[in-house]
């Protein structure tokens, strides 16, 4: 495996960071380095993408969507030192304890890992008669047990929150249908213990195409949501359909800290839209799509981890207190 390098400048600085290139005035910046997780580490991996890392034993650990070369979609784990050399385990990730109906594994993709005090917990889209979220949590990143799916068939895209909300369980989701989606709106729904959920809300839908056009077809959050003085914080992905098919970027949105259905603010302009080679060209051509983000509170720093043309897993850069001015500057809500 090749080493990359990171600038981390400051000795705060707790999770991967490069500075903002000389000359760049955008909000969110890309590792020079990308993609930093490429398509190949393992050596059966066709595609490996739309992957979730968290802090874990003083570096991280996290579980990666990885299509093999049988174009099967199947989940792995993995552990970094840095945050960008990765060991990927070659061995396909197994849930224990799930009831048999719904152990039964079909597929898994797009997974996001979410720290809960002192457990780790997974939800992914879950084959189950169609896509569902599956939930799973793990105190060591060895043991993974698998919990009743959250929702019926069809859904993607759940993501939980990092702490309860009224008491309950929190988690956004986006409602679909069995096949490539051609819309998708954000809900959020709570559990009081993680297998019963309820209070589903709508959060926000599609923009309309005259006011931001790269999110009027469809979206649907992205990383685990950051809590913040002005809000929780939302990464979100948005689409917008092509002659040549559909084109994932991402933005985000402030929700408010009590009632996380209710939109205060988000932005019209995009973070980050499809530019380079690595998002451009690959298995699904034109996609950036967050799954993952790391937060250093001291110093407001982000490192973002995403999907790249459902290939690789590109590293792009920011700063909450900046992404917050450029949702109230943007704002369409």
């Amino acid at each position: 495996m090749n080493q990359k390098n990171i600038n981390q400048t400051s000795p705060a600085t707790s999770i991967p960071w490069e500075d903002r290139p000389v000359g760049c005035n955008k909000v969110i910046w890309r590792y020079s380095s990308n993609p930093v997780i490429p398509r190949g580490l393992l050596p059966d991996s066709n595609s490996i993408f739309n992957s979730a890392v968290v802090p874990f034993n003083g570096g991280y650990a996290g579980v990666f969507r990885v299509d093999d070369t049988n174009i099967r979609m199947t989940l792995h784990v993995g552990f970094s030192k840095d945050g960008i050399n990765w060991e990927i385990n070659p061995e396909t990730l197994r849930f224990e304890g799930a009831d048999p109906e719904i152990g039964v594994w079909e597929y898994g993709y797009d997974p996001r890992v979410c720290k809960i005090g002192d457990k780790y917990f997974v939800t992914w889209c879950n084959g189950y008669h169609g896509p569902t979220i599956g939930i799973a949590w793990t105190e060591d990143f060895k043991t993974f047990h698998q919990l009743e799916n959250a929702f019926l068939p069809y859904n993607r895209n759940g993501v939980l929150f990092p702490r309860k909300i009224n008491g309950n369980y929190a988690m956004l989701s986006r409602p679909s249908d069995n096949g490539h989606t051609p819309f998708g709106d954000i809900y959020y729904s709570e559990s009081p213990d993680l297998e019963f959920w309820g209070r589903h809300r709508f959060v926000m839908g599609p923009s309309d195409f005259a006011d931001s056009a790269w999110q009027c077809c469809k979206i649907g959050p992205g990383p685990v949501p950051i809590e913040t003085r002005e809000g929780w914080l939302m990464i979100y992905h948005g689409v917008h359909h092509t002659c040549q098919g559909y084109n994932y970027s991402f933005g985000a949105a402030l929700l408010d800290i009590d009632k996380p259905w209710k939109v205060i603010a988000r932005t019209g302009a995009y973070l980050l839209h499809p530019e380079t080679m690595y998002e451009c060209v690959g298995d699904v051509p034109n996609v950036c799509f967050p799954c993952a983000c790391l937060h250093d509170e001291q110093t407001g720093r982000l490192a973002i981890y995403y999907g790249c043309a459902d290939t690789c897993v590109g590293l792009a850069f920011g700063h909450v207190d900046e992404i917050i001015d450029f949702i109230k500057k943007t704002n369409i809500q």
